[in-house]
This record gives structure tokens, sequence and C-alpha cells, in this order.
């Protein structure tokens, strides 16, 4: 079984690429929906390609999580050419799901939509507090213990030392992040697909899913409930980062009456995340899982503002394609 993650796809990107083509930073287009809320349009969309050396079948994880569903301006469907029947359906953790079975030969997976924002940056609730274990919901109880790369036991010990002084609840949650975020350095080249939370605390180098994985196995060894998140995240109200468009992770902890966006990678509230699929770490989000053999050619992801102007009817896909082997990746 092979799993599609970014981290080592982007090192490769940068291991085989002379030069990065940096579009400016966006602004922001905020418009009224129906005369009364304002609302921020964003594209979404992504280009995957695969060779197959035989008929494979796969899973995969590309749609916008159910939650966000009502704010869609346009239908939300996974195209894969050659044409394939799919069956779609949500997961244990709520995420959306297609099954398919892939042909040999090359095999495209395409969509695009656009959906409402509501343009503000990530919800802040200073001073929310932490719930005794005794009285969270039940469904939430499984963001507490350990998982494939948050290893909550071997971490527990270290947690305490640092964090058991400091207020409980949001106080405690930003401060794991501010911890993470200082010192964590971001890196492709250190990307691997086994790097587990104990790993990064030890090396001290990671790339976005692993600075939440750390934060993640922090909060849960302290008995806050904390699940990962992927989706779409660009460079909106803030500079263009450096390198090509992607897939983003962050975390999400439970305190008070509900769950929580954090962010230990950036550690600043954004404008515009989308979310598509949460789970206990990244082995539950994969973007793709292939029963067999699949060869990644080609990995392109678009996330944009759209001006009330703009003609949205055309994705036009035009990132180099990225020439990879066989590997596990996980967002």
């Amino acid at each position: 079984m092979i799993a599609l993650t970014k981290s080592s796809i982007l090192a490769n990107y940068f291991a085989n690429s002379s030069h990065l083509n940096v579009t400016a930073q966006r602004g922001r287009q905020i418009t009224f929906l129906h005369g009364e809320q304002p609302y921020m349009r964003i594209r979404l969309g992504y280009d995957i390609r695969f060779d197959m050396p035989a008929p494979v079948t796969m899973v995969v994880m590309l749609h916008v999580h159910p939650s966000r569903e009502p704010d869609l301006l346009e239908p939300d469907e996974l195209r894969v050419d050659p044409a394939v029947l799919q069956d779609t359906y949500l997961d244990s953790f709520g995420n959306r799901c297609s099954r398919f079975h892939a042909s040999t030969g090359e095999v495209c997976l395409q969509g695009q939509t656009s959906i409402q924002d509501s343009g503000s940056l990530d919800l802040q609730a200073p001073g929310t507090p932490e719930i005794p274990v005794h009285e969270l919901p039940s469904d939430t109880l499984r963001y507490l213990i350990s998982s494939r790369y948050c290893e909550v036991d071997r971490l527990s010990a270290i947690a305490g030392d640092l964090f058991d002084e400091v207020t409980p609840g949001w106080t405690r949650v930003q401060a794991i992040c501010d911890w993470v975020h200082e010192k964590i350095t971001f890196g492709y080249s250190h990307a691997r697909s086994t790097k587990t939370a104990l790993d990064v605390y030890t090396e001290r180098w990671g790339v976005c899913r692993d600075y939440q994985h750390l934060a993640i196995t922090f909060c849960r060894a302290l008995n806050i409930p904390a699940r990962y998140a992927t989706g779409y995240l660009g460079d909106i109200g803030v500079p263009a980062a450096p390198y090509p468009m992607d897939f983003s992770a962050w975390f999400e902890a439970y305190l008070g009456d509900r769950w929580w966006t954090f962010d230990a990678r950036h550690n600043q509230p954004r404008i515009g995340r989308v979310l598509m699929a949460v789970g206990r770490d990244a082995a539950d989000v994969a973007i793709t899982t292939s029963f067999g053999l699949a060869h990644l050619k080609h990995f392109h992801v678009v996330t944009d503002e759209v001006e009330e102007s703009a003609d949205t009817g055309c994705f036009d896909v035009c990132a180099p394609p990225l020439e990879t082997t066989n590997r596990y990746i996980i967002i």
C-alpha cells in the first residue's frame, strides 16, 4: 500500500528544480453576498498524475470536508481520466473519500471548484478552558491516545516538564505552539515519511506535518484532545511562500465545547483555510492511497483568491511535472 504526501513531493521538487518563479503577494478581495454578509471567494483545484504499471485500486481524499460543503459555490467533483466508476463514502472520521480501480498507464486526477470564505483570520478565544477527561465528549477520547506518528507515552514526561506550570487551556496550547515553532527548523531536505513526533523532538528539523505531530502529541500528553487537519491554505494576506503551492497541515485542539484551529508551523492566525480531512495524525488523511504500484508524475495545487470580475471557468495547470519514484507520502 502506497500513500501520497506533500513533504516528499516538495523535497523532490527542490532537488530537481533549477529555479522557482514566485508570484507577488495576493491582495484581499471582499465581496458581499445578497448585500449582507461579506465573504471572500477562493478558487481551489489540483492536478495529480500517476503512471500505473498495472491496474490498481486507489482511495483518495481530495474533496472539501463535509463541514465546508455548504460554502461551496460550484460542485466539488473528482475527475479521473481515463474515466472509472467511483465509490464515494465517509470514513470513520467523517472525511469524504473516493475509491476506484485505475487502469494501466497514465491516470490523471483533477478537480476544481470555488468556495466562499469569511475572509477573516482564524478564530481566537484566549481564556478558553480545558475540559477534564471525565467530562469530555466520548467522540474526543480517541484524540488523547497514541497513534502512528504521535507517541504520547514516550513524550508524556517531556510535555509535563515543559508545560505543567503553564496556565491550562488556551494559554497552554498556545505555549505548545510557540515552543514547537521556535525549536523546530523548517526544511524539506529533512522530510521523510517515517518521521514521528519523537523524531521531530530529537532532531529539531521538520516540515509542516512534523510541527503539527509534535504539538498534537504534547497536547494529548497533557490530556487535551488534539487531532490532525489537512486542507487548502493559500498565501492570502501574507507574503507568498518561496515554494510551489500545495496542500497544508494544521491541528485542532478541543477546548471549552468545540474544536479550535492551531498551527505550530506558521504560528499565526491565517485567512482562507479550507478543511479537507481530519484524523489522529497524517496516516489517517493521506491524499491518495494505492493498493499496488503507482508512480507519481505530476503534482499541482491551486488555492487563490478570486476577484469579482475574474473568469473562473478555466483551471490553468502551469506547474512543471514532478518526476518521483514510488514512496510512502502522507500530508
